[in-house]
């Protein structure tokens, strides 16, 4: 009894690998077929089933599970290494934006005119002269010229 239903469920087992096609008649609707009807464009419906489909060719190799970790190791490793070097390239341009500041400040200070005074090494005050007023002046604007591009 066992063997004959075991029989019978595999003949009609064997239908069920047949083709299917698809095509749309003249009033648009859509047909499924295993049978291919005359005169209409039909379409070959893949098998999902996953029988009679092709083998994965010779050459492929799926990777161990080793390397695919390393892989992401590496690629978790280049993003950290890229975030930190647009880290640290922000922290550069806000510290040339600082620089730039302060320089445009000095120079604006130096060219106002009015006496400068500094203190010398003992702690006394001294003011510029137009001589180094002057070079004070010309350092400022290579400082303006190189932070402030």
């Amino acid at each position: 009894m066992r063997a004959i239903f075991i029989l019978t469920i595999t003949i009609f087992s064997l239908n069920a690998h047949a083709g299917l096609n698809k095509w749309v008649d003249a009033q648009g609707n859509v047909h499924y077929s295993d049978k291919v009807p005359q005169n209409v464009k039909v379409q070959s419906v893949p098998n999902i089933a996953g029988t009679g489909q092709a083998a994965a060719p010779a050459t492929y190799s799926s990777k161990s599970y080793a390397e695919r970790e390393a892989e992401l190791k590496k690629s978790k490793q280049e993003k950290t290494e890229a975030s930190e070097k647009k880290a640290q390239k922000e922290a550069q341009a806000e510290e040339k934006k600082r620089n730039c500041v302060a320089a445009q400040n000095n120079l604006r200070m130096l060219e106002e005119g009015t006496r400068i005074m500094t203190y010398d090494a003992n702690g006394e005050k001294t003011y510029l002269d137009d001589a180094a007023r002057e070079q004070r002046l010309s350092e400022s604007r290579q400082a303006v010229a190189s932070n402030c591009n």
